[in-house]
This record gives C-alpha cells, sequence and structure tokens, in this order.
C-alpha cells in the first residue's frame, strides 16, 4: 500500500514538472492549491488520468495571481485623498470584501481632519455601491479588519437607521468571541466617543461584557496599559479586574508603563494602594533611568492620588533637582505644584524652582507664576533670596492682579497673606465691597471656600496692618456660619473635648470649638488671672467673637488661652513643620491677643490613660503662662 502511495506522488511531481513552463504566469500560491488538490484526488484515482485531471482543474478554475491584490492594497494604502479611493471603482478593479473595508477605514483616515467633507462623501453614489458591496458579503471580511471597519464607519458618520451600519455591528456580535481581546477594546473605546446612539450603547455593553469576562487572555503589559487608557473608565468592575491584571505583570513594566498606569489611575482618581505600592516599589528598586516626562507625570499622579511613599518622593526630587536648569517655567509650575500636592517640602529643590523664576522673570506666564506661588504658600516656603524674590512677584502682580478671574485673585492674596508679603494694595482689591460681594451668598463648596479665605485676608488687614485703612468685610460677613462647625469630629478631637471637660469641670470656665471672626476655629478658649484660676468666660468680653458676649474687661494680668490641635494631615510630609494655611492660623491666634496651647497628634498618640492626658494640658498651660511671664 505504502509503495504504491509513493508510486503515485511520483508520478504527480513529474506531471507538474512538466507543466510548470506553461503555468509560469499562474501565482505560486494558486500552484499549491492545484497541486494540493490534484494529490487528494490522485488517492482515488489512476495514475493515467493525472494529466487531464490538473489541466481540467486549471481550466475549470478562475485563477488570482498575488500580484493585482497586493497592488490595489498599496493603492489604497497611499491613497491622498477620497477621490483616489473611489477612483478605484471606476478604473474596473476587482476588489474583494476585505479590500472594501480598507477603503472604508482609509477614507475614514482622510477625513479626519476634514470632517466637512463626510456629508458630500456619504452622498457620492460610488461610495453607496461600495456600501453595497460590502453589505452582500460582509462575513467574508476579515476577523482583524472587522473591528476598525465598524470604528470607521461610526467616524465617518453614517446615519443610524443605515442597514449597511446595522450589518456590520451585527456581524461584530456574532463574531466577538473570536475577535482579539484588543480588538475589543479598541472598537469599546470607538463606541463610546465617536457614537451616541442607542444601538451603539447596547453594542457597548455586550463589548464590555466581554472584556470583563475574557481579562485572563491579556499577556502582555503593553496591551494592558493600553486597555486601561482606552475603556478602564467605562466599567468599575472591568477595572478592577484590570488593576488585579496590572498587580500580575508589573514586573514586566518599563518605565513608560508605570507612568502610563499611574496617568489612568490620576485621570480616574483610583487610589488604588496595593497598585500604588507595586508601582512604588518598582521605581525605587529597579535602576531605571526616569525621563524628565516621566519624573513630571509620576509627580503629578502621586501628588493627584494625594499616595505618600517616601523613597518614591526622595528619588523624583534628587532627580528633578539635577535637571532643574534645564525645566521650562511651566514644568517648574506644574512640578511645584505636584509636591505641594504632597506635602512634600524639599528646600534644595525648591529654591531651585525660586532661582529658576529670579532668572526668567521676564518671561514667565502670570499662570506659572501663580501656581508656584500657591505651592509655597501651601508649603510655607520662603526663598533665600525672598526680598528679591517677592519685590519681582508684586511687580509682575501689580498690573495684572485685577484682570484675573475672581476666585484666582482671592487665591493669590490669601497665599501672600501665608507667606507674610501682602501689601495694602492687594489686599483693598479683593476686599472691596463690589468685588467680595460675589461670594457673601454662595452655597457651593467652592464659594464657601473662597469665602472662607477671604475671612483670612481680612484678619491679616486687621491684625497684621495696623496702618490698613480699609474696606474691610462687613460685621455681617464675619459672623461664623454653622458649617464652619459642622465637620466630622475626629478621634483626636474627642479625646481632646473629654479631656478639657474633665480639665474644667464647669462649661462657665471655658467654651469648645469657638468660633471666631477670623475665620478659625478654636478647639478650646479660657480666661486665667494672673494666679492661673479660670475666670468666667461670659463675663468679660471678646473682641475675638463677631457677636461678642460680656460687658466687664478682663481684669488686669489676665490672659486668654487658645487650645489649637495638629492633626497628622496639617503637618508637612514626614515633618513637624506646620502647612501654610496653619502657621496662617497661629500667627492670627496670637496676633489676636491669645496664648497658644498646642496640642500636635505625635505628642498625644504618646499619652495612654486619662490621668496622663490630664497632666499634659496641664503642663502645657503652665509652660504657655511662665513663657508670657519671661517675655
Amino acid at each position: 500500500m505504502a509503495a504504491h502511495l509513493v508510486k503515485q506522488c511520483t508520478c504527480l511531481l513529474r506531471e507538474a514538472a512538466r507543466l510548470a513552463p506553461a503555468m509560469a504566469p499562474i501565482g505560486q500560491l494558486r500552484l499549491a492549491r492545484v497541486a494540493h488538490k490534484t494529490l487528494t484526488s490522485s488517492a482515488t484515482s489512476p495514475s493515467s488520468h493525472f494529466s487531464s485531471s490538473m489541466m481540467k482543474l486549471v481550466d475549470n478554475e478562475k485563477v488570482f495571481t498575488l500580484y493585482p491584490e497586493n497592488h490595489i492594497d498599496q493603492l489604497i494604502k497611499n491613497a491622498k485623498r477620497p477621490e483616489e479611493l473611489l477612483e478605484l471603482l471606476d478604473a474596473g478593479h476587482h476588489l474583494n470584501n476585505n479590500q472594501a473595508a480598507l477603503i472604508f477605514i482609509r477614507l475614514s483616515q482622510l477625513l479626519f481632519e476634514k470632517p466637512e467633507d463626510k456629508a458630500s462623501l456619504i452622498q457620492d453614489a460610488r461610495f453607496q455601491q461600495l456600501l453595497r458591496q460590502l453589505n452582500s458579503q460582509i462575513s467574508s471580511v476579515w476577523h482583524g479588519t472587522l473591528p476598525r471597519l465598524l470604528r470607521s464607519l461610526y467616524a465617518l458618520g453614517l446615519p443610524e437607521t443605515s442597514k449597511e451600519l446595522q450589518s456590520v455591528e451585527q456581524e461584530v456580535r456574532w463574531r466577538m468571541r473570536r475577535l482579539k481581546y484588543k480588538h475589543l477594546a479598541l472598537l469599546a473605546d470607538s463606541c463610546a466617543t465617536l457614537s451616541q446612539k442607542q444601538h451603539s450603547k447596547e453594542l457597548l455593553a455586550e463589548l464590555l461584557m466581554h472584556l470583563e469576562r475574557r481579562w485572563t487572555e491579556i499577556e502582555d503589559g503593553r496591551t494592558l496599559v493600553t486597555i486601561m487608557m482606552k475603556v478602564g473608565h467605562l466599567s468599575e468592575s472591568l477595572m478592577n479586574r484590570l488593576e488585579d491584571k496590572c498587580l500580575e505583570l508589573v514586573e514586566q513594566f518599563g518605565p513608560d508603563e508605570l507612568r502610563k498606569v499611574l496617568m489612568v489611575l490620576a485621570a480616574q482618581s483610583r487610589r488604588s494602594v496595593p497598585l500604588l505600592r507595586a508601582i512604588s516599589y518598582h521605581l525605587v528598586q529597579k535602576p531605571f533611568h526616569l525621563t524628565k516626562g516621566v519624573l513630571l507625570d509620576v509627580a503629578y499622579a502621586y501628588g493627584k492620588l494625594n499616595f505618600h511613599q517616601t523613597q518614591v518622593c526622595q528619588r523624583l526630587a534628587a532627580d528633578l533637582l539635577s535637571l532643574a536648569p534645564n525645566l521650562t517655567s511651566g514644568e517648574v509650575a506644574r512640578c511645584a505644584k505636584s509636591f505641594a500636592l504632597l506635602k512634600w517640602l524639599n528646600l534644595p529643590l525648591f529654591e531651585a524652582f525660586a532661582q529658576h523664576f529670579l532668572n526668567r522673570a521676564q518671561d514667565i506666564p502670570l499662570p506659572h507664576l501663580c501656581s508656584m506661588l500657591l505651592a509655597f504658600a501651601r508649603l510655607n516656603f520662603h526663598p533665600d533670596q525672598e526680598d528679591q524674590f517677592f519685590s519681582l512677584v508684586h511687580e509682575k502682580l501689580g498690573s495684572e492682579l485685577a484682570g484675573l478671574e475672581p476666585a484666582l485673585q482671592v487665591d493669590l492674596v490669601w497665599a501672600l497673606c501665608v507667606l507674610q508679603q501682602a501689601q495694602e494694595a492687594e489686599l483693598q482689591t479683593v476686599l472691596h465691597p463690589k468685588f467680595h460681594t460675589q461670594f457673601l451668598g454662595g452655597e457651593s463648596q467652592k464659594d464657601q471656600n473662597i469665602f472662607q479665605k477671604l475671612l483670612h485676608i481680612n484678619a491679616t488687614a486687621l491684625l497684621e496692618h495696623p496702618e490698613y485703612s480699609g474696606p474691610l468685610l462687613p460685621a455681617s460677613a464675619v459672623a461664623p456660619r454653622l458649617s464652619a462647625l459642622d465637620r466630622k469630629v475626629t478621634p483626636l478631637q474627642k479625646e481632646l473635648q473629654e479631656t478639657l471637660k474633665g480639665l474644667l469641670g464647669s462649661t462657665d470656665r471655658g467654651s469648645l470649638e469657638v468660633a471666631t471672626q477670623y475665620g478659625w476655629v478654636l478647639d478650646a478658649e479660657v480666661l486665667l488671672d494672673s494666679d492661673g484660676q479660670f475666670l468666667p468666660l461670659r463675663d468679660f468680653v471678646a473682641p475675638h467673637l463677631a457677636q461678642p458676649i460680656g460687658s466687664q474687661p478682663p481684669p488686669p494680668g489676665a490672659k486668654r488661652l487658645a487650645f489649637l490641635r495638629w492633626e497628622f494631615p496639617n503637618f508637612n510630609s514626614r515633618s513637624k513643620d506646620l502647612l501654610g494655611r496653619f502657621v496662617l492660623a497661629r500667627r492670627h491666634i496670637l496676633a489676636a491677643g491669645f496664648l497658644i496651647v498646642d496640642v500636635p497628634f505625635y505628642e498625644w498618640l504618646e499619652l495612654k490613660s486619662e490621668w496622663q492626658k490630664g497632666a499634659y494640658l496641664k503642663d502645657k498651660i503652665r509652660k504657655a503662662m511662665s513663657e508670657e511671664l519671661a517675655k
């Protein structure tokens, strides 16, 4: 049997060699197909029929060469105008359905920058002819081309009622299990961005369901990052799966992939702590060369997500310091803002930022200066060349401050107040009645935050600028609002209040949660006489309140004490230095005539018993009084 089969194969190959010169114009792919079919038939046919069978097959079947197909594909790829693609129909080229799909894909690419030509193209008779041809045999379009075809039809703006568009969508539904995961992801992105029709929303829901079910098919980091960027925001459950896959593949990521993942998380405000910790580990442990762009994006993402990782911050600061001379003013402003959000004050780096401004003061746009100034105020950073720096700031703001949007004007003057650099003209700009009245009745959180800063600016004018002649906020405006006290009670705040109640014994001897006219809330207030004994607060005038109570002046030698607790978020990262906002609060309370009893979280956490906490507060009171007497 085997010998007989070998004999037949030998005869077949001899016959094929004899016919080869006559079939030279026929493409090699077709010749192989003919040989394959002849070989199949030879197993059941006598060898005497080999020649007649092969010639009959060649004559009866239509043979296509590879050259025209490649030539048409090349014409489609190289077309520069939509008319060149439509002329392929007029030239009599035979287009298979996959080439028709490629024409639509190329048309959408050419019209991306000329959307005004789409309407006339759709009405073209040749375009409609091509649509009908595609629709007649849509099932023969290749798997890889089909998703791109549907994305192109969306981009070309075919109407929802187009039966050709509906046919392509239905074909995608039927083939969804056979399409590659990446193709599904790109198609889902197109459904979300290029079409808002109801039928496309239904298709998007199906695509997201398949993506969520098949997420384990992702095998490489680049595909994973692309899918996160394209469709991660469309489905919460899908994004959870993609984050799990990131944890699995994060070891394969390079610096660019890590940057992209961080930017995706930042864009969606997804503070995925396990993933951020894994990324931080690889940024610190692997000898990556981080480019300027990667450093800036990583700093931005960590700041946006409020994720503090000491070693990453140290590396970012060190690498950016070496690049500081080559940074643009926009990059400096962005970097300063990112580190301010992280509450990370690296003195050499911020000195380099300040020097950058001094060197290029005339060329720095005002928005970049504003970002830098707000960052300095948040971290309470004072440059070494402070006088020169702020003289340039005032010069820059002098003529342009009034032209900025109102919220930004308030932010800038408030930042100057924090840094003790506000000038009378700047205070007058935002405290003028025509300016501040737009924020008085605001109910939104943004308006309330702006008005809170106006209260701080008003307090700065009252307490730190004795020569200031006005205007000021009206008395009705500085009255504390309920929102000032309506905040979630922290564990430290609750423990401190309970300890103070036990220490005071009676409500007449002190007040808790005192809202002042300066925009700050005191945790507690007490009044002590010269012997250190508690006095009844309600009997004496209190100028720090918007609505003073009592009519008697405090006795000679009496001192008001304000208890101020400082929580963990009130400090710079890895530091015992307060942020600029709370430094301003402390200055205002001191300027209002109070002695301050500071209660920082790191000291309070060391106290275990109620007796220790009470003794701690008593000792703090004695120290405050002693320091005042020593002055």
